[in-house]
């Protein structure tokens, strides 16, 4: 099954402030400890760690059942970065399986109880919410929205208060949340969920991913008018099962310039 791949990417935008030039990001997501062993997420926290990044986002689904948190959820404590980490949730943390879409959800903790847990583990949890960040004398923000998976999301809360000007990072589980109309207000939207499809043939693609447009946001970079999206792959999933489509934690650079990307190579 093989382990973590680090993929590493560089994306320029042309109204990230000055301050902010040369920005790094390491994402994880979708771990799904319970069935998945705790093994991954100690290799993506070890990963991480190493790349150094200015800033860590986790992006959902850490555990698999909510019920597994408590026991779970410390083996993301380690993670550290100069400006901070911050967290937001995913369907399983809602309760809202993509095998019982249409069963309903089961019980979970409450937002407040989830945002106590992170807050444990020195993460900080939006729920569609937005953080200014403070960096070299300039500022952008991290703009947290809730499963769209679920129905949870709510992009015009998360903005509200945001200047239109500024820069905003934005942090969700589900791809989907590009459909709402308000997505042009965010520069870089990371997102996870999908897990890249776990089987992708040559040609082909994903053979099924849980989001719309599957064969364009299974995983890696997308761009929609102003708006760039990544979707990672992620560390883990319910059943392992994967092919030619590696785990992976992502760490990003954002700088200033026309809109572009490049893949790094070491």
């Amino acid at each position: 099954m093989g382990g973590v791949t680090a993929e590493r990417m560089a994306l320029t935008f042309p109204r990230l402030p000055a301050g902010f030039d040369r920005l790094t990001v390491a994402v994880i997501a979708d771990a799904h400890l319970g069935p998945r062993p705790p093994l991954s997420a100690t290799e993506a926290v070890r990963t991480v760690n190493d790349l150094h990044p200015d800033l860590i986002v986790l992006l959902g689904d850490l555990v698999h059942r909510a019920k597994s948190a408590s026991r779970y959820l410390p083996f993301f404590a380690g993670l550290r970065a100069n400006l901070g980490v911050y967290a937001c949730l995913g369907n399983h943390e809602h309760g809202f399986f993509w095998y019982s879409r249409y069963l309903g959800r089961s019980p979970t903790p409450s937002a407040a109880e989830w945002r106590s847990m992170y807050a444990e583990l020195g993460v900080e949890l939006l729920v569609n919410e937005a953080r200014p960040l403070e960096r070299r004398g300039s500022r952008i923000w991290l703009v947290g929205v809730d499963d769209a998976y679920s129905g949870s999301d709510d992009l015009a809360r998360a903005l509200d208060g945001v200047d239109e000007a500024e820069f905003c990072l934005g942090i969700t589980h589900s791809p989907d949340v590009m459909d709402h109309p308000l997505i042009a207000r965010l520069d870089l939207v990371l997102a996870g969920h999908t897990h890249g499809g776990q089987i992708r043939l040559p040609c082909i693609g994903p053979i099924w991913a849980p989001c719309r447009r599957p064969r364009e946001r299974a995983m890696g970079l997308v761009r929609l008018g102003s708006t760039t999206l990544y979707v990672t792959r992620g560390v883990g999933e319910g059943m392992p099962i994967r092919y030619r489509c590696p785990r992976e934690v992502t760490f990003l650079e954002l700088g200033r310039g026309p809109a572009g990307s490049r893949r790094w190579v070491a």
